[in-house]
């Protein structure tokens, strides 16, 4: 059975894929996993104007979830993050739109200062997101890049208040302030309790390593006029120089719990053979006993180090995690993804701790992605072939029990969930013309309402 979906003004151009779609639909069954049950909850486009509206998988709602936070990557010349122009929000009742912060940039295959990445503060009404260098600060430190970027505030009234977060010292004569990073923090994320945010980071000075983690918090020893002193939880071996069960990279982090104590990762290592790497899941532990300033920033010769007391634990040892980890919202577990015996990523589970091995949840005939916690911690939701999935985590016989909340040959990605996990939210590209007339497929933003007794009444 075909099912259609209103989802607002279509233009020709979309009337015509969607006719695509459904002879598709006809000649070939829907991308959807065969062995799972269906329901079909409501559907909504949201955004409709021309210009993409990334939602990045970060934590776009509200703190009210009355708006949604997005960058527009990809609406100017190409997807490098050095062109997106402007952080934005959509209020979800009305779909009106309001730019955030829209600084004077340059465009190009070198260009700035490039702004992206935007999560919302858990309860204050403001946004965080990474910010290359401004036009006058070109000259001196050079267009945007990986390693040439750092965290910003900006009100989310659109008033345009700003507040530089972390300091970015890249000078080579002397020792690294205290407090500052020397390259580009990315993905800026706060603990649900607003007092600490985690990234990843590129170190500038020492390219020679690869990418790591970090975070940041407000301290009165800041570099003065910044809010945070930052420092890097984990200093990863200089690429190739690694021994088997080092770790070259970190990547795909996130908090597991609400103050900010634990951060799990992936971590890029070398294989038992000393020869080959593979992606397994950390934690690195903040006890309350760290002190941040205690980390050093090193210098041009040397890169930083962890403040003194953080505790590295690997939890799998099989390889094939890959995407971004997630805590509960108890911070008891983390899900990821983990290829299974057939090389297919699939959901999986473990104790913070460690003590018991890791879950499969899913059994997917394809890759799942973009997966989050609904906050009762009895489900995960992601996408599979550009389905949405809820999977149930509870204990008991419902545990790995998934339900489709659609089927068709929509594409969907970058799921986040509500505060309130009432909302899902993501997006879907959708053609439609430029200014001038152009065709283009445009990111838009969609949501879903979670109807929880639907779910929970499909796995019994």
């Amino acid at each position: 059975m075909i099912y259609l979906r209103t989802y607002g003004r279509l233009n020709p151009a979309y009337m015509l894929t969607l006719l695509m779609a459904l002879v598709m639909v006809a000649c070939h069954p829907a991308g959807s996993e065969k062995h799972n049950k269906q329901i079909f909850m409501k559907e909504k486009q949201l955004s409709f104007s021309a210009k993409n509206h990334a939602l990045d998988n970060n934590d776009n709602f509200s703190p009210d979830d009355r708006f949604l936070c997005y960058d527009t990557r990809g609406t100017v010349l190409n997807f490098d993050l050095a062109n997106c122009k402007s952080i934005e929000k959509i209020e979800i009742t009305s779909g009106e739109e309001t730019v955030l912060w829209a600084p004077e940039s340059v465009t190009g295959e070198q260009a700035a200062p490039g702004v992206a990445a935007v999560s919302y503060h858990p309860f204050d009404d403001k946004v965080i997101f990474i910010h290359g260098p401004l036009l006058e600060e070109v000259a001196e430190r050079g267009y945007y890049g990986i390693r040439n970027r750092s965290g910003v505030e900006v009100s989310a009234d659109g008033k345009g208040s700003v507040t530089k977060v972390d300091m970015r010292d890249g000078a080579t004569d002397r020792p690294t302030i205290p407090g500052a990073q020397r390259g580009g923090t990315h993905r800026h994320e706060y603990t649900r309790d607003g007092n600490r945010i985690g990234f990843t980071y590129d170190d500038f000075l020492q390219q020679d390593y690869d990418r790591t983690i970090g975070y940041m918090m407000p301290h009165p020893k800041a570099p003065a006029g910044y809010t945070h002193y930052f420092a890097v939880l984990v200093k990863p071996k200089k690429k190739g120089s690694s021994k088997a069960g080092e770790i070259e990279k970190a990547f795909g982090d996130s908090w597991v719990d609400a103050a900010g104590k634990i951060r799990a990762f992936v971590g890029q290592v070398r294989s038992e053979n000393g020869v080959d790497f593979q992606n397994d899941l950390f934690v690195a532990e903040i006890p309350d006993s760290v002190d941040i300033t205690s980390a050093d920033s090193g210098d041009a010769e040397n890169y930083p180090e962890p403040p003194q007391g953080i505790v590295v634990r690997r939890l799998t040892h099989d390889g094939g995690v890959s995407g971004i980890v997630r805590g509960s919202f108890d911070g008891r577990q983390i899900a990821f993804l983990m290829n299974d015996k057939n090389g297919v990523a699939q959901v999986n589970t473990i104790d913070v701790l460690g003590d018991d091995p890791a879950r499969q949840v899913t059994n997917f005939e394809s890759d799942a992605a973009f997966l989050r916690w609904h906050p009762n911690d009895e489900w995960i939701f992601s996408v599979v072939k550009g389905n949405i999935a809820a999977t149930c985590v509870r204990a008991g016989k419902d545990f790995g029990q998934t339900v489709l909340l659609t089927n068709d040959q929509q594409l969907r990605s970058q799921l986040v969930v509500s505060r309130n996990g009432k909302m899902l939210a993501y997006n879907i590209d959708v053609p439609g013309a430029t200014e001038t007339g152009e065709e283009k497929a445009f990111m838009q933003i969609f949501v879903m309402e979670v109807e929880m007794e639907k779910m929970n009444a499909a796995i019994q």
